[in-house]
């Protein structure tokens, strides 16, 4: 089934309504439809807080989220029974890992939607988690460093998103559509600085294990969102991931320097989500024409590197830059909106 020029979202929606966020969703993204994480509705649908439940030492107030290693030992060796218990995705434990209603508004309310709608429009479904490193990255231990210098936390944290997101697949499943799952990573926009504590082989490693096992759900398409700039040769040499999600509006330039690695992933029927509508620079200036010069010109950039032309645009989703959260509500109805528009188009280029 052909993706071309087909409209998503990143996951993050300024609406502190589900129904108000999805009433967008569905009236601009019919294609692909995710479900909205409402960080403003509460702490707990903050991009880590809401993937938080089971996990180990990890807390979560109305202050926020916070590392609590003080029962460490007895609370990692009780979830991982809850691991092992949990021999499949419909296992006997996998509701230990569900992300309850409390922390993630959004899902509930698109299950709801998605039982009202014409299924027949719809091509795929989308969903996010959070990924490891960012997750990781998040939260510190007693001494002030971030969990990804621990080993043990970082392998339960790891194991706990690959659950939540397996779950994710259980309880939406029952619509009969291919799930795309995005792992949203901005930390590894900081990839390759001196402060980044993380080796290429070790993000290379857990990404391709999470993408496998994600993988062998079923009816799934496994990507990775980065909205800053990275070495995109890391997604590229997962072969188990099918979609690199960037930033396209800011960082076109940066991804087509890894043309020789995008070669091998589009051989493989791969896919790129050009995160074309910005969001910060968003403004009422922005039009759908200049939007798509823009990706015409990359994908000519990417043909003279030698990438395959039909590949290109027949393998090519649109989406916002990053999460709408931070915008208000009209703002982020602006940018669905010209995103719609773009991918029309798209759709109807031959």
């Amino acid at each position: 089934m052909s993706l071309k020029g087909l409209a998503t979202g990143i996951g993050s929606m300024p609406h502190k309504d589900a129904d108000s966020a999805l009433d967008l969703i569905f009236k601009y993204l019919p294609n692909i439809p995710f479900w909205p994480q409402l960080p403003k509705r509460d702490v707990r649908e903050g991009m880590v807080a809401q993937f938080s439940e089971g996990l180990p030492c990890i807390k979560v107030t109305d202050n926020g989220i916070f590392f609590n290693p003080e029962d460490k030992e007895k609370e990692l060796e009780e979830f991982y029974k809850r691991i092992i218990a949990t021999e499949s995705r419909h296992g006997p434990d996998i509701d230990y890992f569900k992300i309850s209603p409390d922390f993630a508004q959004g899902l509930y309310a698109f299950k709801q939607r998605l039982s009202k709608v014409n299924l027949k429009l719809i091509k795929e479904i989308k969903c996010q988690v959070t990924g490891p490193f960012t997750f990781a990255a998040s939260l510190n231990d007693e001494s002030g460093k971030a969990l990804l210098h621990d080993s043990a936390m970082m392998q339960a944290i790891t194991e706990g998103l690959i659950m939540k997101t397996l779950w994710q697949i259980s309880f939406l499943e029952k619509f009969g559509k291919s799930i795309i799952v995005f792992i949203d990573e901005p930390y590894l926009g900081c990839f390759g600085s001196a402060y980044t504590p993380l080796n290429r082989g070790d993000t290379v490693k857990v990404l391709s294990d999470f993408a496998t096992r994600i993988g062998s759900a079923g009816k799934v398409r496994t990507g990775v969102h980065c909205c800053g700039n990275t070495d995109w040769s890391i997604f590229t040499d997962i072969h188990t991931l099918d979609i690199i999600s960037f930033d396209a509006f800011n960082f076109l330039d940066k991804l087509i320097l890894y043309a020789d690695d995008l070669k091998q992933f589009f051989a493989n029927n791969k896919i790129l989500c050009w995160g074309i509508l910005p969001t910060q620079e968003f403004t009422d200036k922005t039009d759908k024409g200049s939007l798509i010069t823009k990706i015409k010109s990359g994908i000519e950039a990417l043909v003279k590197k030698g990438l395959d032309r039909d590949l290109l645009w027949n393998n090519l989703l649109v989406s916002p830059s990053c999460g709408l959260a931070t915008l208000d509500t009209q703002k982020s109805e602006e940018i669905l909106r010209t995103l719609s528009e773009v991918s029309s188009v798209i759709r109807d280029l031959k």
